[in-house]
Formats: C-alpha cells, sequence, structure tokens
C-alpha cells in the first residue's frame, strides 16, 4: 500500500504516548484522513501525566489530547473523532448514511466495552505496576482482583463475539472501514498485555487483522 499523504497544512498537536492503546487510536485517525501534526510525548511510565505542567493541558490526567490549530483541546477520544469527521469528512471514518452513522456508532461502542475496557479492567486491577491505579485519572483507585479476573473473561468472551461478527463480513460495520476497526484494532492487539491474542479458533479475527495490517496507518 501507498504511503498516507497529508491532505492539509493544518497543524495541530497530538499529545500522545508512543506505548499506550488510547493515543494509537487517536494516531491511526489523524493518518487515515491524512492530518499534519506535531507530537508531544508524555511518558505514563513515570506518570508525567500527573504532574503540574500536564494538569495545566487536560486536567483529568489522560492521553490522547488534541490541541487544534483554533485552539480547542480535546481532551479524549470520541471528541477527536467527531472533530476530526466534521472537520475533515473524507475519508468518512463514522459512516456517510443515517443507517451507517448508526450501525458504526454501536460497533465502536461495543468494542469499547466490551473489548478495550474489559483489557485495561483486567491490566489495571493486576499489575504491580498500577498499585493503587486501577482506574486512569487523577484520583488514586485500589486495584480489585476479583475485577481482573472478570475482565479476563470478558475478553475471552469478546473475541468469540467479534469472531462471530467477522465470519459474514470484512470490516466490523458498515460493510466499509471505520472508526470501529481501527478501535478493534488497537483492543486486540492490546489484549496481548494480559497473553490474550487470537487463536485458531478465531480465524475470522485472524483473517480480518491480517487485512488490517496491509493499511499504512496500522503501524504508527
Amino acid at each position: 500500500m501507498a504511503p498516507l499523504t497529508t491532505k492539509t497544512s493544518a497543524m495541530m498537536t497530538l499529545y500522545d504516548c508512543a506505548t499506550a492503546p488510547s493515543p494509537r487510536r487517536a494516531r491511526i485517525l489523524l493518518a487515515e484522513k491524512g492530518i499534519a501534526h506535531e507530537t508531544v510525548e508524555i511518558d505514563l511510565r513515570n506518570r508525567e501525566q500527573l504532574g503540574a505542567a500536564f494538569r495545566q493541558v487536560n486536567p483529568q490526567c489522560t492521553v490522547p489530547v488534541l490541541r487544534t490549530d483554533e485552539g480547542l483541546v480535546l481532551t479524549d477520544n470520541a471528541a477527536i473523532a467527531a472533530y476530526l469527521e466534521a472537520r475533515f469528512p473524507q475519508p468518512p471514518l463514522l459512516g456517510e448514511t443515517p443507517a451507517e452513522k448508526a450501525e458504526i456508532a454501536s460497533w465502536n461502542w461495543r468494542v469499547e466495552f466490551e473489548g478495550f475496557l474489559a483489557i485495561a479492567e483486567a491490566l489495571r486491577n493486576s499489575s504491580p505496576a498500577m498499585a493503587h491505579r486501577a482506574l486512569p485519572g487523577p484520583v488514586d483507585y485500589a486495584q480489585i482482583p476479583e475485577l481482573a479476573e472478570r475482565g479476563v473473561a470478558r475478553v475471552g468472551q469478546f473475541l468469540i463475539a467479534l469472531n462471530e461478527r467477522l465470519a459474514s463480513c470484512d470490516f466490523i460495520a458498515a460493510d466499509r472501514f471505520s472508526i470501529a476497526d481501527i478501535t478493534a484494532v488497537v483492543a486486540v492487539d492490546f489484549a496481548r498485555i494480559i497473553k490474550i491474542k487470537p487463536g485458531e479458533q478465531h480465524p475470522h479475527v485472524q483473517r480480518w487483522r491480517q487485512a488490517m495490517a496491509q493499511r499504512a496507518s496500522m503501524s504508527i
């Protein structure tokens, strides 16, 4: 596949962390739309997100954050996606028709809830590095081991459901590449951190993931 091309000279700033899954979703979205931007790396490992300087950018102490060339500060993936789709509608990643928009939104929410958040639940409630950091944000929360166990079970069920969905289609929703595929790619890759990945019992997920790997944005 040819490299992605830049479609606009607008220089936005993405507050990113190259090793974290949430900002990767924003990076892929920006790449798919060919939007030029600057990057500021935030060191989550050393808790830079909790420091005074970054709190001035985002009091919620999370990444990604997108500062637009208009001066808006967007502090979550939902806001970033809504803004970029409205301002740069091509290619359409949230759908074009009312039916497409509804189906993509529904599957994107489902992938986030059943997959992405379940993985985070398992990781944050079991990793020693995240002791007292069971939820992201400015407030410390204690780990609950039972939630880690539940998270692992939820991720297993998520892969089953995803495999069933992809048995009859090439994309997650609306017969086109969309933000639902972006969220799902990041979730499936993120699951490896809790030692879960698609196996021979998930052939349709494996086929889909191999196809997604051909997109230039997925290597970012």
